[in-house]
């Protein structure tokens, strides 16, 4: 009769955690769906990718490690299904990338990830002052290109973009339009090593030229208003967009319309998984968080063991905010 008993309570205990792991496997809608994210070659990106990788998880998705790829071979990855999500899709800069590959018939797009992305030219405010240099037009007079000369040749260099990335097209173009081509050089390259021997220059106390975005660790460390300032521009002039207006509300203009973050999925991926859908609309991330986390990478915390605890850590001191978006998405998925 013990004998009896005991095993009853086994079956019991073993039924339980069969119903218990239902149960479970219930509440997670990506149980059994891999998906593949996506991203560019930028490292400061993986702290965004990885806070919707962990989300992911969290809702049972099988998530392969994230791969980085040029930014047209991310949007026609996720297009074609190859990929499943990109977690910085940035309006307008890349809508001629989004259009080609596909654009609505192909990404589903809804949500805003993160707000409040600038980008534009700037300068040293030590020479800024000394030379009254308030906007990039002031670039055509050779006396004052000449001043941000690095290598000799009588233009500016400007430390500028990655092929291939959207502000290449975009500081190209603006190139043309503001007539800039016979007295600034365009420095191209890997953008991070530009950048520090820009900021190294800078240290010097030589005057420097350069194209920037937040979120970014840039101006973390060369700070506007203080060590460097925003140049302004002529007029209007986006690529593509004949009609764009990027002057602001307080009649200033830099060139640039002040862009959002979006993530963008395969749209049947999205169709297919309700709960992965709905999680990426409703989640959202503080433009300042992102950037604190980009200037802990640039003072030299930036292995990948150190961008994962960053991102753990941004969860647990966001835990109530995080549960919300998974309690969403499986609310969707039912």
């Amino acid at each position: 009769m013990k004998n009896a008993w005991k095993t009853l309570l086994v079956s019991s205990i073993a039924v339980s955690a069969t119903l218990s792991a239902s149960a479970w496997a219930a509440k997670l809608p990506g149980e059994g769906v891999t998906v593949q994210p996506v991203q560019s070659t930028i490292a400061e990106e993986t702290f965004q990718t990885l806070i919707v990788n962990k989300a992911m998880e969290a809702l049972g998705y099988d998530v392969k490690p994230t791969k980085e790829v040029d930014y047209n071979v991310a949007y026609t990855s996720v297009a074609e299904g190859d990929a499943t999500y990109l977690t910085v899709n940035w309006e307008p800069l890349h809508d001629g990338k989004y259009q080609k590959a596909g654009g609505d018939k192909a990404f589903y797009r809804k949500g805003t990830y993160i707000t409040g992305a600038a980008q534009g030219y700037l300068i040293d405010k030590k020479t800024a002052d000394k030379y009254h240099i308030t906007n990039i037009k002031q670039f055509q007079d050779p006396k004052i290109a000449k001043l941000f000369d690095a290598d000799g040749d009588g233009k500016a260099d400007l430390s500028g973009c990655n092929p291939g990335w959207g502000c290449e097209t975009a500081i190209e173009h603006q190139l043309d339009a503001y007539k800039l081509r016979k007295t600034v050089e365009h420095n191209q390259g890997q953008y991070s090593t530009i950048m520090a021997d820009t900021i190294a220059r800078y240290k010097k106390g030589q005057p420097i030229f350069y194209y920037t975005w937040t979120p970014y660790w840039v101006s973390g460390v060369l700070v506007p208003g203080k060590d460097v300032v925003w140049l302004q521009v002529p007029f209007s002039s986006v690529a593509g967009k004949p009609n764009a207006d990027t002057a602001l509300p307080n009649g200033k203009n830099y060139g640039f319309p002040m862009n959002v973050e979006h993530i963008v999925a395969n749209k049947k991926f999205a169709e297919a998984n309700p709960a992965a859908a709905k999680l990426f609309e409703v989640m959202k991330l503080s433009i300042n968080d992102v950037n604190a986390e980009n200037m802990m990478m640039s003072q030299g915390h930036n292995s990948e063991r150190d961008i994962e605890a960053h991102a753990n850590g941004w969860i647990k001191a966001h835990q109530k905010l995080f549960n919300s978006w998974i309690a969403a998405a499986k609310q969707a998925a039912k």
